[in-house]
């Protein structure tokens, strides 16, 4: 155990001498694939226009990117690598939420910040790591969102759900199941998109029998899309609910994306309308497409690092956190507050999707 304190005192007194010699602020992002552009043009929009205004303390920061894909581990392997190796001051991450719990354990030992800017894994936050910060919505957060609207607002009590057999949509579905029991609620009719994967139209009868009066969805993009072409093809005319991982534009193009508009309803925090624009229109100048909310939220957890670096001045990790723990910073999906958890506080509301986005005027 001493050994093991010594090396990481040793590593932690060697990563402060080499990132002030350096002179770069650098701060590491994770994505799933190389395949998944989103977040990182999202997070080097915001270097680009840090570095804009002078970087932090004329110094320029510089994004060092690592994709985790390969076998059981790589995450794990990639993230140590951002920070013993490249010296980075705090890590960003944007993939599913068993590379987060992989990149979260490497974080805890090495005293490193990591934020999350798309799992929301619910058991993220549950490992009470100070570390820690979360940009979305847990899944739990979102089925209370959830069961408000469908059940108390809406005053709904027929419902069906509908998962794939992927890791982040039985999180999902699990989490509001808890909530559902938690408030007293009748558990809703399930359905397995697999067992209908090949006959569609077999599920549209199968929704009709339950007497359902909404859906909630609980599955990857690639299959939400094709139920919501199921529904209009078969008239299902119900009211259809999911998390926000089905906006996801590395899975679905803009205009596969924009076949969920005034269809689908996610909940969600408000987003700022003047920031959300204007962050839209840089990101489509630059790139040549709509940015979606896997972008936005790199976008904005990387300004979130960049503000508390600043802040911190040094590659003070401690600083770095408690800048995050207790400040309050204003961004493109809208107002950032974590808890002693890491979980970010917000008031949310269930918003119909336009363009990719939840949208709080939207018609319903």
């Amino acid at each position: 155990m001493i050994r093991s304190l010594l090396i990481c005192f040793l590593s932690f007194f060697l990563f402060q001498v080499v990132a002030q010699e350096t002179g770069t602020v650098r701060i590491g992002l994770l994505i799933q694939d190389k395949g998944s552009l989103a977040a990182q043009q999202g997070a080097e929009l915001a270097v680009r226009r840090a570095n804009e205004k002078g970087g932090i303390f004329g110094r320029p920061v510089e994004l060092v990117v690592r994709s985790m894909e390969g076998p059981w581990g790589t995450g794990s392997k990639q993230a140590v690598d951002l920070i013993f190796k490249e010296n980075v001051w705090a890590l960003l991450g944007s993939h599913d939420g068993r590379n987060a719990h992989l990149v979260e354990q490497a974080a805890t030992r090495s005293i490193v910040v990591f934020v999350s800017a798309w799992s929301s894994d619910p058991t993220l936050s549950q490992a009470y790591v100070p570390w820690f910060f979360n940009c979305v919505p847990n899944d739990d957060q979102q089925a209370e969102t959830l069961v408000g609207e469908i059940y108390t607002s809406r005053k709904l009590s027929r419902v069906a759900t509908i998962v794939d057999d992927t890791y982040e949509s039985n999180q999902a579905l699990k989490g509001f199941l808890k909530k559902l029991s938690l408030a007293g609620k009748n558990s809703p009719s399930q359905f397995l998109f697999g067992d209908y994967a090949a006959k569609s139209e077999g599920l549209a009868g199968e929704i009709r029998k339950t007497g359902a009066e909404c859906l909630v969805l609980f599955c990857r993009p690639s299959n939400s899309l094709n139920i919501i072409r199921l529904i209009r093809q078969e008239n299902l005319n119900l009211p259809v609910f999911g998390s926000q991982l089905i906006l996801d534009e590395n899975e679905l193009t803009g205009q596969e994306i924009r076949e969920f508009d005034n269809i689908l309803r996610i909940p969600s925090g408000t987003w700022s309308t003047s920031a959300s624009m204007a962050f839209r229109q840089e990101y489509q100048k630059r790139y040549g497409k709509m940015p979606g909310l896997v972008a936005s939220y790199a976008f904005d957890g990387m300004n979130l690092l960049i503000d508390a670096a600043r802040d911190a001045g040094s590659p003070d990790r401690e600083k770095i956190q408690h800048y995050l723990a207790n400040h309050t910073f204003e961004g493109v999906s809208g107002t950032f507050q974590f808890d002693n958890l890491g979980c970010r506080v917000e008031k949310r509301n269930v918003m119909p999707v336009q363009n990719g986005f939840p949208v709080a005027n939207g018609s319903d």
